[in-house]
């Protein structure tokens, strides 16, 4: 190989090493395969990966039921919000004093004269 010097001078050839003479090296022993301890490791997290995907999917499809439910016990607040304002209107306009002073009359009671009203007067005396 020749080397190359920057600033413009002549190539220089690097001198080659004579290779020395090495007795024959046997072939190494097959080395054994680590590649067992390597798979299941990859196993191990691949399902405990897989046991926390499955717990996030579980957790999601809870919120999911609950949230549904939630929305059902909504729906039925509102029916019943609705059904108690319609009572609370039948109530009021039973208890109308219209309402009472014509039964009334159907049972034959008959309103007071003013003349025989009187009021007492419940304030304490001293």
């Amino acid at each position: 190989m020749a080397a190359v010097d920057w600033f413009g001078s002549a190539a220089v050839a690097e001198p080659v090493r004579p290779s020395r003479s090495r007795r024959p090296v046997a072939a190494p022993a097959p080395r054994r395969r680590a590649s067992t301890p390597r798979i299941t490791g990859g196993i191990v997290w691949i399902s405990v990966f897989t046991v926390l995907l499955a717990g996030i999917v579980a957790i999601n499809v809870a919120v999911l039921r609950a949230n549904v439910h939630v929305s059902n016990l909504d729906k039925q607040e509102q029916q019943l919000q609705a059904e108690n304002a319609a009572l609370a209107s039948q109530v009021s306009s039973a208890a109308a004093s219209l309402r009472i002073e014509a039964t009334a009359q159907r049972l034959g009671l008959v309103p007071a004269p003013a003349s025989d009203t009187s009021y007492l007067d419940l304030a304490p005396t001293r």
